[in-house]
């Protein structure tokens, strides 16, 4: 039930992290997307550990609480497990198989590649085209998850009302919501590299996209969290309300000189050492763009720092800048939430597939 395939009913895309809940509902206004509703509910410390739920009630109530917060009508939802908690690979199969010939044979060659039993895997496949050397074959993307990282979000979502119509892989989500940001650059992002740093609150993905395909992931253990404990640790506050001021201000004087420039100096070294390992171990050594996205992305002149330090132009994403919204979303909130949400936006648009 990793989903690809068929047409589906309208979805909400909701992505659970490490610290919160991200609901997110679109529709159309003509040819452009509209937000209809969205929240972002922060959930328990240690209900999700390393992208895997440890806490399901918990992290059922705050999804609860999200729809409650976004007064969505829609039950049916796609969501996300973690790349690293997914194997994907591209296999041939012979061209002109039916479908259930296709998918005999996807069990056959999931065999080979999955170190798990089949029976404890979720598997799904989707047909990529004619293989690029051999017409007579087809390229097929194949991937799987332990059936305990699926299970969990299905639960955690039954608690809440929901159902899981869509298990997608954060990487596809974040390739999918991609394209809205592409649209926002020059040629609109063809043939160009382009790397996407999304700076969570516990681990930093990089995903490289060349000509608006990943071509490259890596995580590494780097986020937000960081500053948070540093506001606690500093001014003798517990978790929550360090996150709360930091999101809201109301700080000490000494606080952007001492704890959130040198975090900002961190987040730049993180980003070009990022680069550095995909640059040894690819043919690629410069990217012609680098967007950041996830929480620490909103922290005021973070990009152009990056773009001093590491030499390229750097922007903040933002999926909702080509949107209309509804007359119940705030602009404002929407703004400062949207570099978070780009996996929930990749989500959403899974209804218009």
């Amino acid at each position: 039930m990793l989903g690809f395939k068929g047409k589906r009913p309208p979805l909400l895309g909701i992505d659970i992290s490490s610290t919160a809940v991200k609901l997110l509902e679109l529709g159309r206004d003509g040819s452009r997307y509209r937000v209809e509703s969205y929240a972002v509910v922060p959930l328990s410390q240690n209900a999700v550990v390393e992208k895997s739920i440890a806490d399901v009630e918990a992290v059922g109530e705050s999804v609860r609480r999200a729809v409650e917060k976004s007064r969505t009508r829609l039950k049916n939802v796609a969501v996300a497990v973690a790349g690293s908690a997914v194997i994907t690979k591209v296999v041939q199969l012979e061209a002109g198989l039916g479908p259930d010939e296709q998918e005999s044979r996807v069990q056959l060659e999931a065999d080979q590649y999955i170190p798990y039993p089949l029976e404890e895997i979720n598997l799904d496949f989707e047909v990529l085209g004619p293989n690029e050397k051999n017409p007579q074959q087809v390229d097929v993307l194949l991937a799987a998850s332990r059936s305990e990282n699926v299970e969990t979000r299905v639960a955690a979502l039954e608690i809440a009302g929901l159902t899981a119509k869509v298990v997608d892989v954060e990487g596809f989500a974040m390739e999918n919501a991609f394209a809205l940001i592409a649209e926002q650059m020059p040629d609109a992002g063809a043939e160009k590299t382009i790397a996407v740093l999304d700076v969570g609150a516990t681990m930093t993905t990089l995903n490289v996209l060349h000509d608006h395909k990943i071509i490259y992931t890596r995580e590494q253990v780097f986020g937000g969290k960081q500053l948070t404990e540093e506001i606690m640790r500093r001014y003798g506050l517990s978790y929550e309300e360090a996150g709360q001021a930091k999101k809201q201000g109301g700080l000490p004087d000494n606080y952007v000189t001492e704890v959130l420039d040198p975090f900002k100096d961190a987040m730049a070294q993180q980003v070009s050492r990022s680069l550095q390992f995909f640059f040894s171990s690819s043919q690629h050594s410069h990217v012609d763009h680098i967007v950041l996205a996830g929480g620490s992305a909103s922290i005021p002149g973070v990009e152009e720092l990056i773009e001093e330090q590491v030499g390229t132009p750097t922007t903040v994403a933002n999926p909702f800048a080509n949107m209309t919204l509804a007359s119940r979303v705030n602009p404002q909130s929407l703004a400062n939430d949207a570099p978070a949400l780009m996996i929930a936006c990749g989500l959403a648009m899974r209804s218009f597939d």
